[in-house]
């Protein structure tokens, strides 16, 4: 038997390390050649690692969330005969070596039987005349009363009262005698605790670790948040007229994509953007240059299973509507199904 060292390939031009973003394997398993390894991430764009040999996993680099450096040992698979390596691929051993043992599943405990269950304390006496709290604090079931039925209110705010337990003929309203999302806020501050169930439900904090693409995606958010200066800006504008342009041109658009109110955005800041030169510009401190942009390369927000992506619409300023609504329209689907390239998703 011998032992081949996988080490992790050069998978990109000038990437130093990749992210562990999960395993397929684990110690003790057989893998296949051509057989998946791990799904490694490196500039956004995530890479399979396939086995080169047949054998048995026996040590892995980590775990998902770890870095490992190109050149690096990923896996080490312990194969049929012998395999020369170079020195540099030959696992480190340990200074006491120790001959290598046979991974066995440890034995399963026996089963204790389970002990027997407390006896609830009987329970406490309550005065006759004080009802207890927690009754009171039970959601009513969702059936309307005959008052609750008569009361002038939407089926939102009817949803919500019952949600809440209570009674909308408890509740009195600041106009026309119509409940509101409104009124039910001023009921609910005004009568205290009311033994009216809180919306929420308590639950335990808990800590999920950020691996992959949420991380990378973290660190540019923040990175992002130090280094460029953020402002908002809110213009209300009358779109009656763009919006029936928009909806003529789809009825005759033939087999041109259907045009959405992003392209014709688009096109708006592309001719806005040559009058205000310094919003498409970057500082570079330590030189003391700002660069103005001639080309307008735009941000795409698409929602995808992995989290937020922001694929690149680049050179948006040469492209007329139909393009721009092809171009989101190829960005997005290449977003969602993991196959956007790393230049796609950056500048």
């Amino acid at each position: 038997m011998g032992r081949y060292v996988f080490k992790l390939p050069d998978i990109g031009e000038g990437i130093a390390e990749a992210e562990i973003v999960a395993w397929h394997v684990e110690v003790g398993d057989r893998v296949e050649e051509d057989g998946r390894l791990a799904d490694m991430m490196t500039d956004k764009a995530t890479v399979e690692m396939e086995s080169p040999v047949a054998g048995i996993i026996v040590e892995v680099a980590g775990e998902a969330g770890d870095v490992v450096a190109i050149g690096a040992p990923l896996v080490v698979i312990e194969v049929e005969g012998e395999v020369e390596q170079a020195p540099s691929e030959r696992v480190a051993k340990p200074a006491e070596p120790e001959p290598a043992k046979e991974v066995a599943p440890p034995p399963a405990p026996e089963p204790t039987p389970p002990p027997p269950p407390p006896t609830p304390p009987p329970p406490a006496p309550m005065p006759a005349q004080t009802e207890p709290v927690e009754a009171r604090a039970q959601p009513k079931p969702p059936t309307l009363t005959h008052s609750h039925a008569k009361v002038q209110a939407s089926p939102a705010v009817r949803a919500r009262a019952i949600e809440l337990g209570i009674d909308l003929s408890d509740v009195r309203p600041a106009e026309d005698g119509r409940v509101r999302h409104a009124d039910l806020d001023v009921f609910l501050n005004y009568s205290g605790s009311g033994g009216y169930r809180a919306p929420g439900l308590k639950g335990e904090d808990q800590q999920v670790r950020v691996i992959g693409l949420r991380r990378r995606i973290a660190e540019n958010m923040a990175a992002s948040k130090r280094h460029i200066p953020h402002f908002s800006y809110v213009e209300e504008c009358d779109v009656t007229a763009l919006e029936a342009i928009r909806a003529q041109l789809n009825e005759h658009r033939g087999a041109k994509p259907k045009l959405t109110m992003l392209p014709l955005l688009i096109t708006a800041i592309c001719k806005a953007l040559p009058e205000f030169p310094m919003i498409n510009a970057r500082y570079d401190d330590e030189a003391g240059l700002v660069t103005r942009y001639a080309a307008v390369h735009l941000g795409l927000a698409a929602q995808t299973p992995a989290g937020l992506m922001v694929p690149v619409i680049r050179n948006a300023e040469g492209r007329n509507i139909w393009q721009l609504a092809s171009e989101i329209i190829r960005l997005a689907e290449s977003a969602r199904d993991g196959t956007a390239k790393s230049e796609e998703l950056s500048g």
